[in-house]
């Protein structure tokens, strides 16, 4: 049997659904069946006409023709219980067999045409075999979609379990008449709570007033400061803020997305002075799991005295977690190897005044979780009406204070501002840039965990990725210089230093 083409045509021999399965033109099929109700005999239920060239095996369907063309050289009794099979299949797809029910499944039934004939040759199937085979059913698929349901009921339930603690010890604070716990505790029913220094003054204001995005009021704004004074915004912000878009401006004087690239300049600085600088390169999966970590450090000597142009700094290093050390290349190697000092190799020789040299880099690349200095975890679920998420951090690394902390949450254009429930700390909503920052002025072993819920329209990976800046006066590498002294004499020498530990890329994808 070489079964040409399988299709439903109208009595006047219009093809509504056609399937070839040899190289046939559509001119040459629609010829065909153009022709096949002038060969038709009436009063049969089924049965076949033949030309000169093929033969036309047909079975009405009420108001249409079920016809296989074939050659006519084929079985005919083959041809007939093929066509029964045909004919089986369409009511599986088509509730009514009329002409714009078939067009509208024409799809599903060319596969099932597909399943039971390849390349003109009848494929040993059964009705229930051509289902499962167009189902595309698979046990692994349902295996895994019951997991995913179970994790996401399990996670609901223990964010649900999480808001009501957070409740019960907020209310049992404002019973003994406690102040309730800011950033590292529970807030307080959205109210940004901080612990600001005691010369600065504390920003207190409502969620209410927080969605509306007032216009600022024209005076001096009196937000938190955190050591440095405050200066004034530049020329673009204060555009911004003359549009009525509200702009929150950290210790710098500057967005607070911008925080972590400036450090105030130090107050005193002597004749020997030295920046410990460090980036921090990091990349996580929303999921759990670190995928990239890495840790830049340098020491940059400065000398602005030909007295103090002599000398040996003693270092430091109680970090264990393998770096990768690298001194320059005028520095004596055995010097530092040996004694931890870092010293030229010609000791007649002083340091280049009034210039910034790089005398001490290190490196730290690791896939540890447990190495991860803020630990982000992102929690959407989609809900009926859009996504809750659910957003903590935690502080691994203790002994940090990080300051001017900004999570960075893409959020969906064109639905709205986001309805913020429990928060830590302060939110801006930038409907420019499509983004909700979540703002911390200070996270530290006082505060060291916190969260932020909000809900709106959208779909979980519309809250990827997540970005994180922030600023540190402690560095992540336990290096310092701890000593600095003359080569001649070892006589101590007054110095100052400055440590940065900054943000180049943190990102949740």
């Amino acid at each position: 049997m070489v079964l040409l083409a399988a299709a439903l045509c109208t009595k006047a021999g219009k093809a509504v659904v056609s399937r070839q399965f040899v190289e046939m033109t559509r001119t040459r099929v629609e010829g065909l069946l153009a022709a096949f109700p002038k060969l038709m005999n009436t009063g049969k239920q089924h049965t076949f006409v033949e030309t000169e060239s093929v033969r036309y095996v047909y079975q009405p369907l009420e108001k249409l023709y079920m016809v296989l063309i074939t050659t006519k050289n084929s079985n005919i009794l083959e041809d007939l219980e093929t066509l029964r099979l045909f004919s089986r299949v369409i009511p599986e797809y088509c509730r009514v067999l009329e002409e714009g029910e078939v067009a509208e499944h024409c799809f599903d039934l060319i596969f099932a045409f597909d399943e039971i004939v390849a390349l003109g040759y009848r494929e040993n199937v059964n009705l229930a075999q051509i289902r499962t085979f167009t189902e595309m059913d698979s046990h692994e698929e349902k295996v895994f979609r019951a997991v995913r349901e179970t994790q996401e009921r399990e996670a609901k339930a223990e964010m649900r379990r999480k808001a009501k603690e957070l409740q019960q010890a907020r209310r049992d604070a404002e019973r003994s008449g406690k102040k309730a716990p800011g950033f590292g505790g529970f807030g307080s029913s959205g109210r940004a709570v901080a612990t600001p220094p005691p010369s600065s003054p504390t920003p207190s204001s409502s969620r209410r007033s927080r969605r509306q995005h007032q216009r600022p009021p024209s005076g001096s704004s009196k937000a938190l400061k955190l050591g440095a004074r405050g200066k004034e915004v530049d020329s673009f912000v204060s555009k911004l803020k003359s549009e009525g878009v509200d702009v929150i401006a950290p210790s710098s004087g500057k967005r607070s997305s911008e925080a972590s690239k400036v450090l105030p300049a130090p107050v005193n600085v002597e004749s020997v002075h030295m920046r410990v600088e460090e980036k921090l390169s990091l990349t996580c999966g929303r999921d759990g799991g670190l995928q990239n970590m890495e840790v830049l450090g340098m020491i940059i000597l400065r000398v602005s005295s030909d007295k103090t142009g002599r000398i040996h700094l003693h270092l430091s290093n109680k970090d264990s977690r393998g770096l990768q050390l690298q001194t320059h290349p005028n520095v004596d190697k055995k010097l530092f190897s040996t004694d931890s000092i870092l010293g030229l190799k010609n000791p007649e020789k002083s340091f280049p005044l009034n210039s910034d040299v790089g005398v001490l880099k290190w490196r730290l690349q690791s896939t540890d979780d447990s190495l991860i200095p803020l630990t982000i975890n992102c929690w959407p679920s989609e809900g009926a009406t859009g996504c809750d998420v659910n957003i903590e951090y935690e502080l691994q690394e203790e002994g940090l204070e990080l300051n001017d902390v900004v999570i960075t949450i893409p959020i969906p254009s064109g639905v709205g501002a986001p309805v913020i429930g429990d928060l830590d700390g302060e939110y801006r909503h930038d409907g420019r840039r499509n983004v909700l920052e979540w703002c911390l002025p200070v996270i530290d072993a006082k505060n060291k965990t916190g969260s932020l819920e909000f809900s709106m329209a959208g779909q979980p990976n519309d809250f990827f990725p997540v970005h994180v800046s922030f600023v540190s006066k402690h560095n992540y590498c336990d290096i310092q210089v701890v000593k600095v002294t003359q080569v001649d004499g070892d006589v101590p020498v007054k110095f100052s230093s400055e440590t940065a530990f900054l943000v180049d890329k943190y990102e949740i994808l």
